[in-house]
């Protein structure tokens, strides 16, 4: 892994490499090998190199090709090296230890600015072209890997974190009022409409599937590329689906074990993660190697409050996996001592911005350090599986059903499905209608409680950025539940919050997290597939139940009645210091640079109606996570002072 930085001068002169050592040295606390910089006339790149892959080691860029007229900075892993050689007519002695960086400068030499369309995998990264005097950049269609960039008159500089752009002379640090009225009028995790802005007002972001070319003073941003399969797939019978299924994603999990060292997995009691390592453990078998996988259970001493339904400890589950597939060196991490009250400055360092997903945080940051502490180079997920390879609502598919007056197929599912769940026909009924036709099921409700949007944003901040009314006029209905999974794949806002996380939690700990569910072949794969094949005999998620019959436990596979819930005990963790947040919510309610932006009348009445022994069953609740991320913005307020 790579983190990069550097610039173009728009005005002619040199570019020195002095000009850019305030960049680098920034760029030290995210990485600790030696710096590497170069010039170029008017461009500078600068990198900081961690080995990742058997062909990187030894890496040494930025790097061009023998001529000299291409420099090359790039944070990257490629996953279709075959493909790629082949395109290109590369010799087949080359492939061992032809690094991606190469292989990036060949496709653009090859196709130009649209050489990111050829690519498959986690990439960033900025080629120099001398002989056009342009510079050009891109980042994967997932935004896998982080791009930033400043432009003024003079020059565009970019860099992996925000930082390096910040410590350049002129570029003042200064608050993205609009970027921080969306991040708290936002409900969801993801943090902007706008998918190049950031918390800083001058700088912005590549964002996910775009390209950027700085060429003679003009800066442009395009997309590139799609996520859509060239045509639906229709295979003759549900085998086949399966076999393909296995064929796809077994090849997107061999591309990510790509590592001279360790690799690891996140693994829970789910289809997804139980999937990408069952696939790892078995290929790693062959090469001598064992899959550890690390996963978060509860602190000692929590007593599980979740409903019927819903699990807190997912060991049972987790050890079911590991001793089904064998070959796995399982981690039951506790994390005891630390809530999301204690990791709060150090996520703000790490991603710069503020961030909703305190439930989770502590596992995340202590599962990539673990993993790293312990040699891996790779830390596989399932992250994005419920919108790919585990994706299969069947209350949408029922509905689907129901609207198309398919009476015979909806009461035989209807009579599997809730045998399978143990619910009755009435519930699944009333629960179908409502999703059929939402604007029958609207009448005669009352008015909803205020979403914590609404509670946590000041109405005046609100009514002089206009964010409501912004975000309003962007809404698109997404009730179909086809659209609606694209809409979730191609979100360049989510995937933006995805990749900052992913790249900034890699460059600190030195493991590179990947995702086989998100590997663009998978994803591409799951779109063609048929919605009927995702729903089949009162099964929903069917598709990846039935592929994986050999190689998931089935109380594992066939689980559909009991599902993970994960961060459930972090009011239980942070309880021990609830006073202490209590008093940082007083001073926040008294400091006028907290009250500018944050609603401190609904934050008072919060903290007032939790008091100072919270109970932990109130862990989702809206006042819980106001408090939270209330406390979270005015820490990374307090920064700009």
């Amino acid at each position: 892994m790579s983190a990069i930085a550097g610039f173009v001068r728009f005005d002619g002169q040199e570019a020195g490499i002095r000009d850019g050592e305030a960049m680098m040295e920034a760029m030290r606390a995210y990485v600790a090998d030696d710096v590497r910089k170069k010039c170029a006339g008017s461009a500078f790149l600068g990198c900081r190199i961690r080995w990742i892959t058997p062909e990187s080691r030894g890496e040494r860029m930025p790097e061009g090709d023998p001529n000299g007229r291409l420099l090359i900075a790039a944070d990257a892993i490629l996953d279709n090296r075959k493909e790629l050689f082949g395109r290109l007519q590369l010799p087949p002695a080359r492939f061992a230890d032809m690094t991606d960086s190469e292989l990036i400068l060949l496709a653009y030499r090859r196709w130009g600015r649209r050489s990111p369309e050829y690519l498959v995998g986690d990439f960033a990264f900025m080629i120099w072209d001398a002989d056009r005097r342009e510079l050009f950049g891109a980042r994967d269609l997932f935004g896998s890997r982080s791009l930033y960039y400043h432009r003024d008159n003079r020059r565009l500089a970019f860099s992996t974190t925000i930082e390096p752009l910040l410590a350049l002379p002129g570029i003042p640090r200064k608050l993205n009022e609009e970027w921080l009225a969306e991040f708290m009028a936002i409900p969801e995790m993801f943090e902007s409409t706008d998918a190049e802005a950031t918390p800083y007002l001058q700088i912005r972001q590549v964002p996910p599937g775009h390209a950027i070319v700085a060429s003679e003073g003009q800066v442009s941003v395009a997309s590139y590329g799609s996520l859509e399969p060239e045509e639906p797939l229709r295979l003759k019978s549900d085998r086949e689906y399966e076999e393909a299924f296995r064929e796809v994603v077994g090849e997107a999990v061999r591309c990510r074990l790509r590592t001279f060292r360790e690799v690891s997995a996140t693994l829970s009691g789910g289809l997804d993660s139980g999937t990408v390592a069952a696939f790892a453990a078995t290929e790693l078998r062959k090469e001598g190697k064992t899959l550890r996988s690390f996963s978060s259970v509860p602190a000692p001493g929590f007593a599980d409050w979740t409903s019927r339904g819903t699990v807190a400890d997912e060991r049972p589950y987790i050890r079911a996996t590991a001793r089904h597939v064998g070959n796995i060196a399982e981690s039951h991490m506790s994390f005891e001592g630390i809530s999301p009250l204690t990791e709060v400055d150090e996520w703000l360092d790490l991603l710069e911005t503020p961030y909703k997903f305190f439930e989770n945080s502590y596992w995340l940051k202590g599962i990539h350090e673990q993993a790293g502490r312990q040699g891996a180079g790779v830390l596989l997920t399932g992250a994005r599986g419920n919108f790919t390879v585990s994706w299969g609502p069947a209350l949408e598919y029922y509905a689907l059903l129901l609207r198309r007056m398919k009476w015979l197929s909806l009461s035989r599912e209807l009579r599997a499905y809730g045998s399978n769940k143990g619910i009755g026909r009435k519930r699944l009924l009333s629960a179908i209608g409502r999703l059929a036709f939402p604007s029958l099921a609207q009448r005669g409700r009352s008015e909803p409680r205020p979403e914590l949007p609404a509670m946590l944003i000041h109405p005046d901040f609100a009514a002089r950025t206009g964010v409501f009314d912004r975000l309003r006029s962007g809404e698109a209905a997404a009730a179909d539940p086809l659209e609606l999974r694209r809409s979730k794949l191609g979100s360049l806002a989510a995937a933006n919050k995805n990749g900052a996380t992913a790249s900034k939690l890699s460059l600190r700990y030195g493991v590179w997290e990947r995702d086989p569910t998100c590997d663009l072949r998978v994803v591409r794969f799951c779109l063609a597939v048929p919605f009927e094949q995702y729903v089949r005999n009162g099964q929903d998620r069917s598709l990846i139940r039935r592929a994986t019959a050999s190689v998931l436990p089935d109380e594992v596979r066939l689980n559909q009645r009991v599902r993970g819930i994960q961060g459930a005990d972090w009011v239980h963790r942070a309880a021990p210091m609830w006073p202490r947040l209590l008093e940082e919510v007083g001073r926040l309610c008294k400091d006028s640079r907290a009250s500018a932006y944050l609603h401190v009348d609904r934050i008072r009445e919060a903290a007032s109606g939790i008091g100072r022994e919270p109970r932990p069953e109130l862990a989702f609740h809206p006042e819980m996570r106001l408090l939270m991320r209330s406390l979270i913005i005015y820490r990374f307020i307090q920064r700009f002072a």
